[in-house]
């Protein structure tokens, strides 16, 4: 066993623990969190026994869409600091043992890039070809019918170049065309920037958005049933403006890359309603990424035992045929907590979705706040700043209600975040759950994620052994983990009511940790909303 952790990579079965940097710690009384504020909390994120952290964007960016649009990949935006104040934290935070994975955005760029600035111009300038240009139709309407995720067309014209330019975003964010090896060679040179500093690591923002077809055929139509339609992107297939087929040869560029810095994390962000052959392709061997990740949790509206089986049962083979990464929540999507429970429980209910993450074969992305059980936050419609939150308003949550400041303690100002004004309101219910008011609390949710971080740590089963489903009755779930001789069962209650002790739950098993029962080995019935991990 300890020959197997030592061969494995660093990042096989770690949990990493997502920083959204607006709103984890303000430094200097902005409102805005930063850089510094980061350095000054890894401490606590370090108690967690958690192995790394992934910081959303922090580039220089006019922040259309807070980070995600960038204009220099290889500076920091002011408002979270200096290139020094980045590098001071790579110092605490490998200090701390903790490794750092930063966001790579290689679909698009704000249009405020100098790339983008040079490429308008004109039609034969060095950069022109580096973005998606097209002519209209004879009548002046975009080429093709493609359409952005936050609507409308996925083209605006442009006066300078006499033609339209493609955005699967916001019109601010103008696609690159990777289809180019000049494109290629760029981002690779600023991903290389950021090794050469010491990360550990990049998550590939909304990858399988990065090569479109070239032949610009239309999307056909998907068939709209009951569902209620917020934006027309959700309208089509989207077979032809993403997920081309040689978006894999460019991921092994970026692996012969991260493969000249050692054992660097690789982990693609990979949505739509069928990712699963994608994530494959993207992982499949020794020279594409280390990892993916869907939103088979991140937007799914309930949590069952059938959708936890389904997601794992695609992920049982050997290593090489990829390594999945998993997350309940995080900046992007509602928090799971309020997504799937509304009730007395909610402590409880947080202590085992954060269990049920823990124990999933693969890479945990534990989102920042999920270790308080934080819920998602309801933000006024005057104080929303996401662009598709305000777009589709009341229809959907939005993105702000998960990015609210991390609350550090009840009785400072704004939490301890900030000594100014935030740049979201404070969430409801937030300052109660305080990283302060946990700390002192044996039973929450906090101390309880510790104990947990601590007993995967100690278990190569959980960090990288196989998974196997045991044939139990809904709402129960149970499963083992297993690896070179070590057996340990999970078993949780999804549901609101007590369960019949399943069989494979042996009296007077070795209890690792328990959460919702009054004694971990207690041979009567599985209460509601609890878990049990023990060794075989």
């Amino acid at each position: 066993m300890e020959q197997e952790k030592a061969d494995k990579p660093w990042w096989r079965g770690a949990v990493i623990y997502q920083i959204y940097p607006r709103s984890y710690q303000d430094s200097n009384g902005d409102g805005i969190g930063d850089l510094p504020g980061i350095t000054g909390r890894l401490d606590h994120i370090a108690s967690l026994g958690v192995d790394g952290i992934w910081i959303s964007p922090f580039f220089t960016s006019p922040m259309k869409d807070f980070g995600y649009d960038v204009s220099d990949y290889c500076d920091v935006d002011p408002i979270f600091g200096t290139l020094n104040d980045f590098d001071r934290l790579l110092e605490v935070a490998h200090g701390l043992g903790l490794k750092v994975v930063i966001d790579q955005v290689m679909s698009h760029t704000s249009d405020e890039h100098a790339w983008f600035a040079e490429s308008r111009t004109d039609r034969t300038n060095a950069k022109a070809d580096w973005y998606v240009w097209r002519d209209a139709r004879p009548d002046g309407t975009p080429p093709n019918n493609w359409q952005a995720v936050f609507g409308g067309a996925a083209w605006t014209w442009d006066a300078r170049r006499q033609q339209y330019f493609m955005h699967n975003f916001l019109r601010e964010q103008p696609q690159l065309n990777l289809h180019n090896p000049d494109v290629q060679d760029a981002l690779l040179a600023a991903s290389r920037f950021w090794l050469e500093r010491g990360v550990d690591g990049f998550r590939l923002d909304a990858i399988n958005f990065s090569m479109f077809d070239p032949t610009f055929k239309d999307n056909p139509a998907w068939e709209i049933g009951k569902r209620t339609i917020t934006r027309p992107f959700d309208l089509q297939h989207h077979v032809n403006n993403q997920s081309h087929a040689d978006i894999p040869l460019y991921l092994q560029r970026v692996r012969a890359l991260t493969d000249a810095f050692g054992a660097i994390f690789t982990v693609a962000e990979v949505a739509g309603p069928d990712p699963l052959p994608e994530m494959k392709a993207f992982t499949k061997g020794e020279r594409r990424l280390s990892s993916a990740y869907n939103f088979d949790f991140l937007y799914a509206s309930s949590l069952t035992p059938g959708r936890v089986r389904r997601a794992q049962s695609n992920w049982t083979g050997p290593v090489e045929e990829g390594w999945p990464s998993w997350a309940f929540s995080n900046h992007d999507a509602p928090r799971c907590v309020s997504r799937w429970y509304d009730g007395a429980y909610r402590s409880r209910f947080a202590q085992m979705t954060n269990a049920l993450l823990l124990c999933l074969r693969g890479n945990p992305i534990l989102y920042q706040g999920e270790e308080l059980g934080l819920p998602q936050a309801e933000v006024p419609f005057e104080c929303l700043q996401d662009p598709e939150a305000i777009a589709n308003w009341p229809l959907t949550l939005g993105r702000d209600g998960a990015r609210t400041p991390m609350p550090w303690t009840l009785n400072d100002h704004e939490g301890g975040f900030t000594t100014g004004s935030p740049w979201l309101p404070m969430g409801q219910g937030h300052l109660e759950a305080a990283v302060d008011v946990q700390n002192a609390d044996a039973g929450s949710v906090l101390n309880f994620t510790r104990r947990l971080l601590e007993v995967r740590k100690a278990s190569n089963a959980l960090t990288a052994g196989d998974i196997s489903f045991e044939e139990v009755n809904a709402p129960l779930l149970a499963f083992w983990r297993s690896c070179e001789g070590e057996r340990l069962l999970c078993v949780f209650n999804l549901g609101p009511s007590p369960q019949s002790r399943p069989a494979c739950m042996r009296e007077g098993a070795d209890v690792l940790l328990a959460s919702g029962w009054s004694q971990g080995n207690m041979p009567g019935p599985v209460p509601e909303y609890s878990v049990w991990i023990g060794r075989a």
